[in-house]
């Protein structure tokens, strides 16, 4: 199909961009290494039955990391889509018949490949820490986080080809990346806060994704907590694709 080889064409040009310069990518890579060498020991000193042995902490911890590294490596694309929109190069696709919907997905797919490469090799890592692994839930939490990246990435697409400037895209990605992850409970379980804190987390879709990560991290597979975040993940990527798309075809008319 056209759709598809134009999408393949995409996104093998945002690859190359992304391969051309390693150091986003060393970057992007050392800060949950950090997290995992450096903050993960920290975490055996409290004094919680959530916490137990080393294991048991990572198994709290990496499920956090890794939606942390999905909620990360989409934030990028919509710097990026400024880039190109200043120096001309959105400009050039309004010529060509190319779909808009390849010209979102291109970006998206890197970023999500982005992930789930560097994911991969952070569950290698924290493997040998102690962190089991169950390859089912594993392959399971991947593609829940994958949606994840998919609808970040296009929503900061859409973002800067809305706002066409840098300054106010950082206001809000940079606003809304602290409450959503701390809401999330990322680093920490949200059980650990008061019942208002808890309650306040069911409406932030990102905190989903962490109870089911954490579950599928397990070697859970049939959990409502999994049901639950599949669902909700399906529904957000359908409508933040279609906005996206409008917002492409608007833009690049």
């Amino acid at each position: 199909m056209k759709i598809i080889h134009e999408t393949r064409l995409l996104f093998w040009r945002k690859m190359l961009e992304t391969l051309r310069e390693p150091v986003w990518i060393f970057t992007g890579l050392s800060t949950p290494l950090l997290y995992l060498i450096l903050f993960a020991p920290l975490l055996k000193g409290l004094h919680s039955p959530v916490f137990g042995s080393s294991s048991e902490v990572l198994d709290v911890f990496v499920p956090g990391i890794l939606v942390l590294m999905a909620f990360g490596a989409g934030m990028g694309s919509g710097w990026e889509i400024i880039g190109e929109l200043q120096n001309g190069v959105t400009e050039r696709f309004r010529v060509t018949p190319v779909s808009r919907f390849s010209l979102l997905m291109g970006p998206v797919l890197r970023d999500t490949v982005m992930f789930l490469v560097p994911a991969m090799l952070i569950l290698a890592i924290a493997a040998v820490f102690g962190f089991p692994i169950h390859p089912a839930g594993l392959f399971l939490l991947l593609i829940l986080l994958a949606l994840l990246t998919a609808v970040i990435s296009a929503a900061s697409n859409s973002l800067g080809m809305i706002l066409k400037n840098i300054g106010s895209l950082a206001a809000i990605v940079t606003g809304m990346q602290l409450p959503l992850t701390l809401l999330a409970g990322v680093l920490l379980p949200l059980s650990f806060g008061p019942k208002w804190l808890q309650l306040i987390a069911h409406f932030n879709p990102l905190f989903y994704d962490v109870e089911a990560a954490r579950v599928l991290a397990n070697g859970t597979l049939l959990a409502s907590r999994v049901y639950e975040a599949f669902l909700i993940m399906i529904i957000l990527t359908a409508l933040v694709l279609c906005w996206s798309t409008r917002v492409y075809r608007k833009a690049i008319s």
